[in-house]
């Protein structure tokens, strides 16, 4: 782990509690407009892509971040199928550990909620699976799409959040893996070093932030993102693959 002063700052960050909501004014037309959080909070995982460079528009996080219960697009997502597949790898992975004796903690025994001391920005995340032998620990996520360099920092925010925000935990430091159907990628303590931990707590700030982050409209990211334009007007609606015009080469 680093040094001491980091650590501190990492205390000052998060420390366990859950943020509240508060309703927000019905609109002209008496539909429910949705609730604005109190307090900021933050889910692992609408840092992850933001931290890697796979999406940019920290504005759709950065509202999440200050809002809930707002207008979304019509989700195609076939979530029962996805549910069926991890939960048959989830199931594969906990079959391995635990003939190794380690214990094993799935899912919801693993949820957390941690908050700032100072900031009052409140991080929430739950881990596929944690498995403890004696004062080693292992934090695994199960991953059945394409490999992405968001899968590794999803495990590595775990790995640094999980001995502040779990008292159980308090004393031990996580080694993490990442495990595809095909292949799993170690992800060894020593990679939660300053940079990482700096680069995240700086995100972390600028989604807390009363101040809106940048938005990056794009049609690529608008296409994944849940935010309706009722609520983002400069939303680039997907309108499905277009015949690209030709180029003479």
């Amino acid at each position: 782990m680093v040094g001491i002063g980091l650590c501190v700052a990492q205390e000052n960050l998060l420390s366990p509690n859950d943020s509240s909501v508060i309703v927000c004014p019905l609109s002209a037309k008496g539909a429910q407009m949705g609730i604005m959080r109190t307090e900021p909070y933050i889910w692992t995982t609408w840092l992850t892509k933001l931290l890697v460079g796979e999406e940019f528009c920290e504005w759709g996080a950065w509202f999440k971040t200050h809002h809930q219960s707002y207008n979304k697009v019509p989700d195609s997502f076939d979530r029962t199928a996805w549910q069926m597949e991890h939960t048959a790898l989830l199931t594969d992975i906990l079959g391995g550990l635990e003939s190794q004796q380690y214990a094993i903690f799935l899912e919801r025994q693993n949820y957390f909620t941690a908050r700032g001391k100072q900031s009052g920005i409140t991080i929430g995340g739950q881990p596929d699976l944690i498995a403890t032998k004696g004062s080693y620990g292992l934090i695994c996520d199960a991953k059945t799409g394409q490999p992405r360099p968001s899968d590794h920092i999803q495990v590595m925010i775990y790995m640094w959040a999980i001995p502040y925000a779990l008292r159980q935990y308090s004393a031990m430091s996580f080694d993490g893996k990442v495990i595809y159907r095909d292949h799993e990628i170690e992800i060894l303590n020593s990679a939660i070093n300053e940079p990482f931990i700096n680069n995240l707590a700086k995100l972390i700030q600028r989604l807390g932030s009363a101040d809106p982050s940048r938005k990056v409209p794009s049609a690529i990211e608008c296409r994944f993102c849940q935010i309706a334009n009722s609520e983002c007007p400069e939303r680039i609606e997907y309108g499905g693959e277009q015949e690209k015009p030709a180029i003479d080469l």
